[in-house]
């Protein structure tokens, strides 16, 4: 699934190619992704509406339409945007068409059909199920340490799944959980009102940096993303402990383990993150 900095790279993406254009009609060939809206209604709400920006909150894209419409896009598993001249046929995969002026189509593609669009007024876009209750943006100014100390020391629910709950924090997902609790040296069965304060800091200073440094290499490919260019990430070069299970540590040597952890394949350090009760 991808997850946040993939996200933002897709709507950096779809910002430069699309923000501006009009919405001169859509093509829905799988109901279920326009979520409580028929395909000639989706169309209907669409039809002569601009794209004046391509928002994201946590692992989701909110289209601005003009009008006062905000479509809200979750990619799910393997969900993809990307452009064609107009009346290029789609792919057996190929959702959703939105045929823009200028002519230019813009796909949605989803494999495994997971993903979903609600289209909402503008002010009811933030209450969409999945995004009432999601937690801060992992930024320098929006995600607190005083945040964190209070929201770990309510849970003792273990590290790994509570990072994974999008209402505590928002975007991270199985890559960049792995990834972040290696490099703090946080055993992912912790329990998070376990850790301390100072172990706090290093953990948010960790998701902060890795999350932006994983942005600015366009996200991580590990199966199918690809950003709205159609092109791979970067980022999976640079991974440091996800997918090198039974390789050296890069910090102690010893051989990566991995095990599933609230049902999510997790790679980690035997030695350099020890287990708290």
């Amino acid at each position: 699934m991808p997850e946040l900095p993939e996200v933002e790279t897709v709507r950096r993406g779809l910002t430069r190619l699309v923000v501006g254009r009009t919405v001169q009609g859509t093509a829905v060939r799988w109901e279920k992704t326009v979520d409580g809206l028929s395909p000639e209604e989706f169309d209907a709400e669409l039809a002569g509406r601009r794209i004046e920006t391509i928002d994201r909150r946590g692992k989701y894209l909110l289209f601005r339409f003009s009008g006062g419409m905000t479509m809200v896009s979750h990619l799910r598993m393997e969900g993809a945007y990307y452009t064609v001249p107009a009346g290029t046929e789609p792919g057996k995969h190929d959702l959703v068409t939105f045929h823009l002026d200028g002519g230019i189509d813009l796909l949605y593609r989803d494999t495994r059909k997971f993903g979903r669009m609600k289209l909402v007024p503008d002010a009811e876009a933030l209450q969409v199920a999945g995004l009432a209750k999601i937690g801060p943006e992992p930024t320098e100014s929006t995600l607190s340490l005083a945040y964190m100390v209070a929201e770990f020391g309510k849970s003792r629910m273990h590290v790994k799944p509570f990072l994974l709950d999008q209402s505590h924090i928002a975007g991270l997902g199985n890559i960049y959980v792995d990834e972040t609790l290696w490099q703090s040296k946080i055993h992912p069965l912790t329990p998070a009102n376990k850790l301390s304060e100072a172990e706090l800091a290093v953990l948010r200073d960790n998701i902060i940096t890795e999350l932006a440094r994983a942005t600015e290499h366009h996200g991580t490919t590990v199966h199918s993303f690809t950003t709205a260019f159609g092109e791979a990430g970067e980022f999976q070069n640079e991974l440091q402990v996800y997918g090198r299970v039974g390789e050296p540590c890069l910090r102690c040597g010893h051989p990566l383990e991995k095990m599933k952890v609230a049902q999510r394949g997790t790679t980690f350090c035997p030695v350099c993150q020890v287990e708290k009760d």
